[in-house]
């Protein structure tokens, strides 16, 4: 891969690559964090990286980054959190994006990131499985399971606006 194309691939998958992330993470700049991390990757090793798979190679690092840092994540415990004071709203949800939102965040990580590639970005099984590192038969349960979790939780009498 050259310097111009890998000018163009970052011109090209930025926001992809950045949305993608973002949906899964739900933090602005731990995404931005994670999206700069794969692209300094990609520089790296930008001679071995072919341009015609550089999309594909840009979700997987991107990938793998996001999994690291919510690894890295988990391990931090916030105590604040937990406060006895801390309230949590019933307020209904009217909004539809905040509905799907929250349905997606019940989703497991390898869940959500699967239904967001498939459904959102637009990736074929096998190139879902590259980049995860599933098989395609896992990639189609694993969806398939996905699915109807946010099936249940979208046409649950409480969720429904």
């Amino acid at each position: 891969m050259t310097e111009r194309e890998y000018n163009q691939c970052v011109n090209l998958y930025a926001d992809n690559v950045y949305r993608f992330i973002f949906k899964n993470l739900r933090h602005e700049e731990d995404s931005r964090d994670v999206v700069q991390t794969a692209f300094e990757k990609m520089w790296i090793n930008r001679e071995d990286v072919d341009n015609a798979k550089s999309k594909s190679y840009l979700f997987t690092v991107a990938y793998h980054q996001m999994i690291d840092h919510l690894r890295k994540v988990k391990r931090i415990t916030l105590k604040d959190e937990f406060r006895d004071d801390a309230r949590i709203s019933d307020r209904p949800v009217t909004n539809a994006k905040k509905v799907l939102e929250e349905a997606l965040s019940r989703l497991s990580e390898t869940q959500r990131s699967l239904v967001l590639l498939k459904d959102y970005e637009g990736y074929s099984y096998e190139e879902i499985g590259k980049i995860t590192g599933l098989n395609e038969s896992q990639v189609k349960v694993y969806l398939h399971r996905a699915r109807i979790q946010l099936k249940n939780y979208l046409v649950s009498p409480e969720n429904v606006m």
